[in-house]
């Protein structure tokens, strides 16, 4: 009885819907309560064969936005509408989804009928009204009744048949309340996009990439469920308009899965999940190419991609549980901005499943639940740049850290690296010199002048490569002093004279008679410009001459302006490759050294001593022409009658005795300075093998001077310099002058020792003249005196 009776209510249910009349202004109720539909199936029927009543009988719309699921089927409605007003109006009907592919709208009134289109299989002008969702315009007369039949057809995507009236004015404010939501949420995607984008280009973080495109796709596929992508960017319809939800669709499903695999590192902390990750990538791959296959498969595709992102979802929550189950550290708003999307997408799949109702909430849970995940997963964002920040602050610490200790590596490395090549050089380059100045044989004097040419040339290179260390580290310095630049430019001239004539080139030296007697700088490096630039001349020229010119121009405040021109004749350089002339190996760079040697560091040491002593120099060449250099130096002149005392007074010093106590573990460098000391009539000395060494000659013995190496076995040089001018042993011998004479030529050691207390510092291979000069420094009556009280 009872199930009678209910059947009879749906009946009369039905009746009346089928016969009832709807009037806005009077009637109770919805619109969808007075309305019917019919499914017509894959049947593509006229207007006079779904008026017949029978097709609608029973069929009642059982919400205000039915849905039928995801159909490929025809689907008619029909209701009946009055406008009971003494004057026209109009009323705007907003019905089916703004992706439904055919929407059309058939007006009758008296046997007359009128049919308006719409759907995004037409053309987006052909709409009778030009609006991104489905909506008609109905023009009702004064008492006047018209029954409306719709016609709906899709493409296999979820079907719902709203039916929503609203007068002009309204339709306005609810267009109008749209535009604010829908500009608020697409404005907060583009946004959110474009700034991880853009992180992903400062940091290369991956996270912030997939995001990126996350939010782009989920972007694009809300626009093309809300109509926009029809609208404004394929208003003709067409192949890619049909497909859009689901390519966008399946693209924010894979993008979304690469984020959360690679922000919660999946592949190192899951490794099982990873293969899961993996397979739905398959799965996404497959129901890609399907959407363009054929219609029957692009159908198939809109249940499946649904199903897929209904795991996806499931997928990342397992990810979370379990990692929060095995204790890995998530981060809060990473867990929250998933749960709103979870329950955004969630509402959004089920309601296309038609397992929720359609109402407001869950027809826009995507969008709710997309953009507060977006607020939530940025906030994760910035705490991941905030960690990439520290872990970078990090790896910049330990990597300075490492850097420093590759520094003092580095310099240690140079320092013995100096010591190691220095020591054999300062012995070979003693015995040859020893060998020329006592042997009469002018065959032996040939090869010994080719064995101190080569080692000449093999401390060059050595001094080249320590200086660019020097220089790379900014740590080059001047060692002013003064010194008279005629002997030094006389000794080059000779020296590269002979050179040249030994290649048949001709050499023309030319010095300004104004040349100061004595000028301020630095004697060495000074040398060390000149030599390196004539060095490369005499090298890079086969045929012709060299000219080595120097005038000198008085300027204020006692500078003179040192000017030099060497010109050759040799291959030159092409406007192209002086550019980088002065750059570091730009030999090498030249493909030169095989044919003509070296390490390509001359001229870029060169012109960094040039600028140290507040020079300047300029290159002028023309390829096979040859090669112009000119130098300007401004060197301090030191007063000529203060120089002139000086030397008078030096000279008529007395001569004393010393007596000498050498520090020195190489045998063949103890030989060395056996025979320089030896020459040296007024010298006596004593020669130890290492410091604890020299501590107990100090005790035994009286020494006046001691010639101190550095790095030794037992007890280094250093160390027992610490202990002489610690007065351990004694006042006395607290105070004698010591030099360091050592194979490390580091700016850092020449400061050390300084620091340490000792006197001077001497690199080897050691220089005869300039140790005398060094010895008869300290060879004063007062202080063999003072040491011998």
């Amino acid at each position: 009885m009872k199930q009678l009776l209910l059947l009879t209510y749906f009946i009369g249910l039905g009746l009346f819907a089928q016969d009832a009349i709807y009037d806005p202004l009077k009637s109770k109720g919805h619109l969808y309560e007075y309305a019917n539909f019919y499914d017509a199936g894959n049947l593509d029927l006229t207007l006079d064969e779904v008026s017949k009543d029978s097709l609608f009988y029973n069929n009642v719309l059982e919400s205000e936005n039915h849905s039928v699921g995801f159909t490929s089927n025809n689907y008619w409605v029909r209701f009946n509408i009055t406008n009971s007003a003494e004057q026209a109006t109009t009323y705007y009907l907003e019905t089916a989804r703004p992706v439904t592919d055919v929407a059309n709208l058939y007006q009758i009134e008296n046997n007359h009928v009128k049919h308006f289109k719409s759907g995004d299989k037409i053309s987006f002008n052909e709409r009778q009204v030009k609006h991104r969702a489905t909506v008609f315009k109905l023009d009702l007369p004064p008492n006047s009744t018209h029954k409306i039949y719709l016609h709906f057809k899709s493409d296999g995507e979820t079907l719902n048949i709203p039916l929503n009236l609203y007068t002009e004015t309204s339709f306005l404010m609810m267009n109008y309340s749209q535009q604010l939501f829908l500009g608020l949420f697409y404005g907060l995607l583009f946004l959110a996009g474009i700034i991880y984008l853009f992180f992903y280009t400062s940091l290369k973080e991956k996270s912030f990439l997939y995001y990126g495109f996350y939010v782009f796709s989920i972007g694009f596929m809300q626009s093309a469920l809300d109509g926009f992508i029809f609208e404004f960017i394929f208003p003709e319809g067409g192949y890619l308009n049909s497909r859009a939800v689901l390519i966008t669709g399946l693209l924010s499903n894979f993008f979304l899965l690469k984020y959360c695999e690679h922000f919660l590192k999946v592949d190192t902390l899951l490794k099982d999940f990873k293969k899961v990750y993996n397979a739905i990538y398959v799965v996404l791959s497959v129901l890609f190419v399907m959407l363009f296959i054929s219609p029957m498969t692009m159908e198939i595709v809109y249940p499946l991609s649904n199903l897929n992102g209904l795991f996806s979802l499931i997928l990342i929550l397992s990810t979370v549980f379990t990692m929060r189950y095995k204790r890995i550290a998530i981060d809060k708003y990473f867990s929250i901005g998933i749960f709103f999307l979870v329950i955004g997408l969630l509402g959004f799949v089920m309601n296309n499943l038609s397992l929720l109702p359609n109402n407001f909430y869950t027809l826009n849970s995507a969008k709710f639940g997309s953009g507060l995940e977006v607020i939530f997963l940025s906030l994760s964002m910035t705490n991941l740049i905030k960690n990439l920040r520290i872990q970078k602050e990090t790896s910049q610490a330990e990597a300075l850290q490492k850097s420093e200790e590759i520094s003092q590596l580095k310099t240690y490395f140079m320092s013995n690296m100096s010591h190691e090549l220095r020591t054999p050089i300062n012995a070979i380059m003693g015995i040859a010199e020893n060998e020329l100045a006592t042997s009469g044989n002018s065959e032996t004097r040939k090869q010994f002048e080719i064995i101190k040419n080569a080692s000449l040339s093999l401390l060059s290179n050595v001094n080249d490569i320590i200086d660019f260390e020097r220089i790379e580290k900014n740590e080059l310095k001047l060692n002013l002093e003064a010194f008279n630049p005629t002997i030094l430019l006389h000794q080059i001239n000779e020296n590269w004279s002979e050179e040249a004539h030994k290649k048949g080139l001709e050499f023309k030296f030319e010095i300004d008679k104004d040349i100061p007697i004595k000028v301020q700088g630095d004697s060495e490096r000074f040398i060390q410009i000149v030599n390196n630039v004539l060095a490369n001349a005499v090298k890079f020229t086969k045929e012709g001459h060299i000219r080595f010119k120097l005038n000198c121009i008085q300027q204020p405040n006692d500078i003179c302006r040192f000017s030099f021109r060497i010109s050759d004749t040799g291959i030159g350089i092409d406007d192209e490759n002086q550019k980088s002339i002065f750059d570091s190996f730009n030999q090498m760079r030249l493909n030169h050294q095989r044919e003509f040697g070296g390490i390509g560091l001359g001229l870029t040491i060169v012109k960094h001593l040039v600028e140290l002593f507040g020079g300047t120099i300029v290159l002028e060449s023309k390829l096979n022409k040859g090669t112009d250099i000119y130098i300007d130096l401004p060197l301090k002149n030191v007063a000529v009658e203060k120089e002139v005392a000086y030397e008078v007074k030096k000279n008529k010093k007395t001569v004393l005795p010393l007596h000498v106590l050498v520090v020195e573990d190489n045998k063949l460098n103890q030989m060395v300075m056996r025979q320089i000391l030896g020459s040296f009539s007024h010298v006596s000395f004593t020669v130890v093998n290492n410091g604890r060494e020299a501590l107990d000659a100090l005790k035994k013995d009286v020494y006046n001077l001691i010639l101190m190496d550095l790095q030794m076995p037992i007890m280094d040089g250093y160390e027992a310099t610490k202990i002489i001018r610690s007065g351990e042993l004694g006042e006395r011998i607290g105070i004698i002058p010591i030099i360091a004479i050592t194979a490390d030529a580091m700016q850092e050691t020449r400061q050390k020792v300084i620091d340490l207390g000792m006197n001077d510092y001497m690199t080897k291979p050691v220089n005869k003249d300039l140790l005398l000069d060094k010895i008869n420094g300290y060879n004063t009556s007062e202080n063999v005196k003072l040491r011998t009280a």
